[in-house]
Formats: C-alpha cells, sequence, structure tokens
C-alpha cells in the first residue's frame, strides 16, 4: 500500500467548461484546474478518481 500513496496522476483540461453544467465546472475548479490546456498533477486516489470520472469528456488523463 506505500507504493500506491506515492502514485500520481497527470489531468490536463482539454475542452472548456463553459457550457458544461455547474456542478461539473465546480469538479474542475476542485482538481485545481483553471485554463485550457493546463496540467495538475494529483495523488492516485479514489477520490481524484471519482471527480475525473464526472468530467472525463474535459480532461485527459496520463499516469505520472
Amino acid at each position: 500500500m506505500a507504493a500506491k500513496a506515492n502514485k500520481t496522476i497527470k489531468v490536463t483540461l482539454v475542452k472548456s467548461p463553459i457550457g458544461a453544467i455547474p456542478k461539473q465546472r465546480a469538479t474542475i475548479e476542485a482538481l485545481g484546474l483553471k485554463k485550457l490546456n493546463k496540467t495538475v498533477e494529483l495523488p492516485d486516489n479514489d477520490a481524484v478518481r471519482g471527480m475525473i470520472f464526472k468530467v472525463n469528456h474535459l480532461v485527459k488523463v496520463e499516469e505520472a
């Protein structure tokens, strides 16, 4: 389990959340994404994976 705690994922905003519903916009902001094509590195845990699942049509995910 200690090895999994160190894993991270890179999340990039590839589509504008302007037309998205407000809850999805809030999720994008909670992930730390503010501008298009910006990337954030987040811990690979269930909470982050759940947020990514809700906005997977707006983001690109890569293993870090």
